[in-house]
């Protein structure tokens, strides 16, 4: 049996330029369905069968973890009971390549009900593309199949324009980072996209002393907190510099060291960072830098809280 790469390679170009030629015919009719589904007020249905069905299950859980409300509805089960989630405020999206499959049965219990209908499907003239409120033609040239019969390229351009439609979505509601972290608290992204503010040490335990402060006493906080510094303030509570044992160890030699004031010591305009930068940022200014501790301040330069190395070690980024 021969392995041919050649038929692979055929595959990947044939689907690939299916995808292309979609981009070259997205119109008006794309546009009303970015509508539709902005304004709906209830929940988006993906609804199709066989593979078509499969590619549904994907977009509509494309369609949630962006912050649009979706599932998949099976057209059989949904003449066979299902057909009690549909509500009058939904948008249902049916993909049929033929527009002839089972789906077509759906279209009059949904006119009833008053949801609206998208079609996403490679024949404008029929049942499904004729009924539906919105149009999206996806007629692709050739399969990917050498009989030109199982759904392939006609499937990926379907998975493809759910896409499309989910992203430009999300841009259209305003759909941030923080939106998108609310709904994925499991895995990697959390954890890569985590803000300062949630890892840092709060304020309140964190290393502060002021300007006239003893060096004697910088130190006490020094050892109490365990961060290895100590955050010098002014009266107005605003950053001026901080102290690091590298800083203690390099006045050793001062003359009555623990009677002067942490003012006298201190490096000032320290390396600070926002509130509410992301977690890689601050890990990249730490490893760059060659420094453990960065101190997180608001607009107003007033001290926040420490981020530590450590801190951002635990959220494995690294």
């Amino acid at each position: 049996m021969t392995i041919d790469l050649d038929l692979a390679r055929k595959v990947l170009r044939t689907e690939a330029a299916a995808i292309l030629e979609l981009v070259g015919v997205l119109d008006g009719d794309f546009k009303r369905a970015v509508q539709l589904l902005l304004e709906c007020r209830g929940r988006v249905i993906v609804t199709g069968i066989g593979k078509s069905g499969i590619i549904c299950q994907k977009i509509a859980a494309t369609f949630s973890s962006t912050g649009t409300p979706a599932f998949f509805l099976h057209p059989a089960e949904a003449v066979h009971g299902d057909l009690g989630v549909i509500q009058s405020d939904d948008v249902v999206v049916a993909i049929s390549y033929s527009g002839e499959t089972e789906v077509v049965r759906l279209i009059e219990p949904i006119k009833r009900l008053g949801a609206r209908l998208i079609a996403i499907t490679g024949d404008c003239h029929s049942t499904l593309a004729q009924r539906a409120d919105v149009l999206i033609h996806t007629r692709v040239s050739d399969e990917a199949c050498p009989m030109n019969l199982v759904p392939t390229a006609s499937a990926i351009t379907a998975l493809a324009l759910g896409d499309a439609l989910a992203i430009t979505l999300l841009v259209a509601k305003g759909f941030q980072i923080d939106d998108f972290l609310h709904l994925h608290p499991g895995g990697h992204l959390p954890k890569k996209f985590k803000r300062v503010e949630q890892l840092m040490t709060s304020r309140e335990q964190s290393p502060i002393v002021s300007l006239t402060t003893s060096v004697s006493d910088a130190i006490r906080e020094i050892n109490n907190k365990k961060l290895g510094m100590t955050c010098v303030v002014d009266e107005a509570g605003q950053l001026v510099g901080i102290i690091t044992d590298g800083d203690l160890r390099r006045h050793l030699g001062a003359a009555n060291l623990l009677t002067r004031s942490a003012g006298d010591i201190m490096t000032r305009n320290p390396i600070t960072i926002l509130h509410d930068r992301l977690a890689a940022e601050a890990l990249n200014i730490l490893e760059r830098r060659k420094i453990t501790s960065l101190v997180v301040v608001d607009e107003s330069n007033t001290v926040q809280g420490v981020v530590h190395l450590h801190d951002l070690w635990r959220t494995e980024m690294v």
